[in-house]
């Protein structure tokens, strides 16, 4: 895949495109002139205008050279280039917002917090004595039944439920501390 990467200090500086600094270089015959005067002269704006929509300035580059890349092969066509490569990336900008809020929406809510970092807990577990610790972990971690325990601990679920009780009884004493 052609690639144009990343510029050199902030917002100036020559641009690497294939490989060969198109400020200074001689054209590649593959790239039309028109397409490399346009991004010479333009890309700076368009970056900016990029970043003014993304927030984010290394997605607004990104986004500009994509737009770029998917002008190459329309270019004979196209009536107006500075208009249609603005359009596309303000374009390629919305899409990359509505991905953004899409992936937003879809990532789980962050558990809430704990009193206790995880170290501290496993050590308040650790002075349980196993049958109670089993009972608690069996309840809380795998929310499993009474019932369910109880053929685990090979007892009734009444003991079940004396163990989750005394080893919570327990755990609190030993957090207070």
């Amino acid at each position: 895949m052609t690639s144009v990467t990343g510029c050199g200090n902030g917002w100036v500086g020559s641009c690497v495109w294939n490989g060969v600094d198109a400020m200074t270089a001689k054209r590649d015959d593959a790239w039309p002139d028109g397409l490399i005067t346009l991004y010479e002269e333009r890309r700076l704006a368009l970056v900016r205008l990029a970043y003014l929509l993304t927030s984010d300035r290394e997605v607004a580059e990104e986004l500009v050279q994509d737009a770029v890349l998917a002008l190459r092969p329309q270019w004979e066509g196209i009536v107006d280039p500075p208009a249609y490569l603005r359009t596309a990336v303000v374009n390629r900008c919305r899409s990359w917002l509505r991905r953004q809020r899409t992936a937003r929406a879809f990532t789980p809510p962050r558990a809430e917090e704990v009193g206790l970092g995880a170290d501290e807990l496993w050590d308040a577990l650790a002075t349980l004595d196993e049958r109670r610790r089993t009972a608690i972990v069996l309840r809380f971690y795998e929310d499993l039944p009474d019932t369910a325990i109880a053929v685990v601990l090979d007892c009734r679920p009444a003991t079940v439920r004396t163990l989750v009780h005394r080893g919570l009884a327990q755990l609190r004493k030993e957090v207070e501390r």
